[in-house]
């Protein structure tokens, strides 16, 4: 039993979903389960049509829904011929899902709406995918993860049940494997015990995934994407990036933490738990060794390079010069979590603490005028985080020159520095 998992950039044109069949032959009479996110930009489109309908702006909501239904008919009938009446007739199924509410007003929070409407993405591209397969004799079956899947009603950040969900996995999809060799389903989204729609987070179709592979005791998963395998650096921003060829699950996570696009640490535990290996493959060339990261700790790792933009310094100082203890510190953590912000890097002094996250303007905004209650806050704007893990001196100096570094920490493993232009 494989599980994989395709991403949107992997469907985001006719000639690469035409690709996918050439990839799965390579396994064939195997078991598979083939997970698939949204098309493209698909996920950005509907949360448009959720942002217009929740501003009671009907007409530009239907506009919107209208162009995605457009690109994906068009896609239907480009690539399915003789099999595309029955694929619009399931796709105006999901599209109605979305009309029906657009035709009410707004009566609950946004990020029920959200939920709606963005999982609809997921089940246009999944359903596209498996007529494809089936027209290119990849023979398998379709399945609404929703009805696998049970969640709370934390919409937009939903939280699975694990032992609700291990049954349905059991029961449902225990069967469909007796008769087909490959499922194809959904990434991203589940739903509560009442049949409302949510969505499980960021990376929520590699943790779909993950959790697959758990339940069904996988012998691997794949996530295919449109790089060579996990790099040591962002290759948009060092073209001199290299691959590595095998991780271990607490490296990974470690460079996720530090903001390296690269496996969220949810996605990793589910495998961590059963020592199911991940192979972080190319789909542009499937012969391609790609990056294994498993239980086995790897030696010699080249330096790791997290470089994130768009850093804001919050200095918070005691108001009468009084110690920033522990009172104060859990007080200041309670703000972040009821504001949903995550530091990047934390520094604490006698009197103050500074404090590195993402400027997210409206989040800072919210941060500074709550804190002021507890502190005196100076915001500073405009600065890079610099981490490299495993790092060496030459990589470092390299790294920040003509920058002004504002503030540094290390480890034997880790540094991070935050610095400005010169």
């Amino acid at each position: 039993m494989r599980v994989f998992k395709f991403g949107g950039a992997s469907i985001n044109s006719i000639e690469r979903i035409r690709n996918l069949p050439n990839i799965l032959k390579a396994f064939e009479n195997e078991k598979m389960l083939i997970v698939i996110s949204a098309m493209g930009k698909t996920t950005n489109a509907l949360e448009k049509v959720a942002e217009a309908f929740y501003k009671n702006k009907k007409e530009e909501a239907v506009d919107l829904l209208n162009s995605v239904k457009e690109y994906h008919l068009e896609i239907t009938k480009e690539i399915l011929g003789k099999s595309q009446p029955s694929a619009d007739f399931l796709l105006s199924g999901f599209f109605t899902e979305v009309e029906w509410l657009l035709h009410g007003k707004p009566q609950k929070e946004f990020d029920y709406y959200y939920d709606q409407m963005v999982c609809v993405g997921e089940l246009l591209s999944s359903t596209i995918v498996s007529f494809l397969l089936n027209k290119d004799n990849c023979a398998n079956k379709w399945l609404d993860v929703r009805d696998v899947f049970r969640t709370d009603d934390n919409f937009r950040d939903a939280n699975i049940d694990w032992n609700f969900t291990q049954g349905r996995v059991d029961h449902v999809l225990g069967p469909i494997f007796k008769i087909e060799d490959i499922i194809v389903t959904q990434g991203f989204i589940g739903s509560t015990d009442e049949n409302e729609s949510t969505t499980l987070g960021r990376e929520g179709s590699d943790y779909s995934a993950a959790v697959f592979a758990n339940m069904l005791d996988a012998e691997s998963i794949s996530i295919w994407k449109d790089v060579e395998g996990v790099m040591n650096a962002d290759p948009k921003e060092f073209p001199d990036a290299q691959l590595i060829p095998k991780l271990d699950y607490d490296e990974v996570i470690e460079m996720a933490f530090y903001g390296a696009q690269v496996i969220h640490p949810k996605t990793v535990k589910p495998l961590q738990n059963k020592s199911i290996p991940l192979f972080v493959k190319c789909f542009l060339d499937k012969d391609l060794p790609g990056t294994i990261i498993h239980s086995d700790k790897p030696s010699d790792l080249p330096p790791i390079i997290v470089l994130k933009q768009n850093q804001t310094l919050i200095h918070f100082h005691s108001k009468d010069f009084s110690f920033v203890g522990e009172k104060l510190i859990a007080e200041l953590y309670h703000l972040f979590a009821s504001i949903r912000v995550k530091p990047n890097l934390v520094q604490s002094g006698a009197v103050s603490l500074v404090v590195c996250m993402d400027d997210r303007a409206d989040k800072i905004d919210k941060l500074q005028l709550q804190a002021s209650n507890l502190f005196d806050v100076e915001v500073e704007k405009g600065l890079t985080l610099l981490t490299v893990r495993h790092y060496q001196e030459e990589v470092l100096e390299k790294l920040t020159i003509e920058k002004q570094v504002v503030l540094k920490q290390q480890t034997s493993q880790t540094i991070q520095v935050l610095m400005r232009p010169i």
